[in-house]
């Protein structure tokens, strides 16, 4: 899939910035991020990986993910016409194997009741990520990602 090769370029690529990340994280109903990265200081970043204009034109909801972090950014591929993208979010071109970071995405601070609950989300999130990649058998179960 072109989206998580994007995902993990970009994931590499914030690892090198002391960023952590997940993939596909569900902040709220309805929503699901490509990428939340969380950083050394608690800075939480969302990351939609785009891959061709359509995929960008059909996203409706990416607005909607400026509540659940401190800055956004979107990353697309080499070949992506980035005039296409706002200028008031950033921009992050990537491939499969790392990335740059072109604009940063403006700071909108979270507020610390939200913060601790987007935290605890990633969190919960890695948990549960980790424990299905190391026991084959896991089922997830209730209230899970």
């Amino acid at each position: 899939m072109p989206g998580q090769v994007l995902a993990r370029g970009v994931s590499r690529h914030l690892r090198g910035h002391d960023f952590v990340t997940v993939e596909e994280l569900v902040p709220t109903g309805g929503l699901r991020v490509d990428v939340m990265a969380l950083g050394p200081k608690g800075e939480i970043w969302i990351i939609e990986c785009k891959s061709s204009r359509a995929d960008y034109m059909a996203d409706a909801k990416w607005q909607g993910y400026l509540a659940w972090c401190d800055r956004f950014f979107w990353a697309v591929g080499p070949e992506f016409d980035t005039d296409l993208l706002p200028d008031d979010s950033g921009l992050i071109v990537a491939d499969g194997y790392d990335a740059e970071i072109l604009r940063m995405g403006p700071e909108v601070k979270l507020a610390p009741a939200r913060r601790k609950v987007m935290v605890q989300k990633f969190a919960r999130h890695a948990a549960i990520r980790a424990q299905a990649a190391r026991d084959p058998g896991f089922t997830p179960g209730f209230g899970t990602v």
